[in-house]
């Protein structure tokens, strides 16, 4: 299968401590990696994993720190269509503190307000026709538009990773088949789940859920709504947890219902969890 994944690409820096830091307080790491972020990038590793062929469409650019980016990706047999090749100045850097007691994590990154692009090459709408699913993260809203209208015509199915709220979300959402939010995820006036899930339905959004850390998710369909249980399990690191739930999502719907999507998704981030950085999980075999 092919998916085909747009939005935001980072070098993180992540750092395995005790505890957070105090004001002025320094501390010395436990453990630490540095690999390429962004939720488009991570969930389309987890798409390759799972054997299938994954496409990137993000800002990488001609940096030194656009390097590292390119070897890792080629490392996992990513195909990279770079929105902006020339870009000279530097990626987002993430920088990333994961508390080893708890496994939560605390996040410092400018995001992609720095590198936004636009996609203006019609060979690559043709290349549309060979793809089975496409992820948009909300970080290059301006390309997601277009590939989510083509997407439309070609009846290729789109999964929103809904993050966070993005103030030009609402011009890629009529063309969402899968909206996959987090707790944080709340569009204008929205101030609880209900909320949430009533403005994305008047959006005629067919297929909602929201992910809600270790809680259970729940999720709505025209025939049915419900909560979907997530393992029981102590919690390395949570870092990008929620990417690779994208990730192995648009997988698993390409076979499954809904539902079950869902829930196989919530028990490849919960091994993902077990696991410092965003790649020592893969290492462990997860069945289909």
């Amino acid at each position: 299968m092919n998916g085909l994944f747009i939005g935001l690409t980072t070098l993180d820096l992540i750092y395995l401590t005790d505890h957070f830091p105090r004001n002025n307080e320094k501390i010395v790491a436990i453990d630490e990696t540095i690999s390429a972020g962004g939720p488009a990038t991570n969930a389309a590793i987890t798409f390759k994993y799972f054997g299938n062929q994954a496409t990137l469409l993000s800002v990488i650019g001609n940096h030194p720190i656009s390097k590292l980016i390119y070897a890792e990706l080629n490392d996992h047999s990513i195909d990279i269509f770079d929105l902006n090749p020339y870009q000279q100045k530097p990626l987002s850097t993430s920088s990333i503190i994961v508390s080893k007691a708890t496994g939560e994590r605390a996040v410092v990154s400018v995001n992609a307000t720095k590198s936004k692009a636009i996609v203006n090459n019609r060979l690559f709408l043709k290349k549309l026709q060979d793809i089975d699913v496409i992820l948009v993260d909300g970080h290059q809203i301006s390309t997601s538009i277009i590939i989510a209208k083509e997407a439309q015509r070609l009846k290729i199915p789109v999964v929103l990773d809904g993050g966070s709220w993005k103030p030009e979300l609402p011009k890629v959402l009529p063309y969402v088949n899968y909206a996959i939010c987090s707790e944080n995820f709340y569009p204008p006036n929205c101030l609880n789940s209900l909320d949430v899930f009533h403005y994305l339905k008047e959006i005629k959004i067919p297929y909602i859920a929201i992910t809600k850390g270790a809680n259970p998710v729940q999720y709505w369909t025209k025939e049915e709504s419900g909560n979907v249980e997530v393992s029981n399990i102590k919690a390395v690191d949570t870092l990008g947890a929620g990417d690779i739930f994208h990730g192995a999502f648009c997988h698993f719907i390409l076979k499954h219902n809904f539902k079950d999507s869902i829930a196989k998704a919530s028990q490849v981030a919960s091994i993902a969890c077990q696991y410092f950085g965003p790649r020592q999980w893969m290492s462990k075999i997860v069945n289909d």
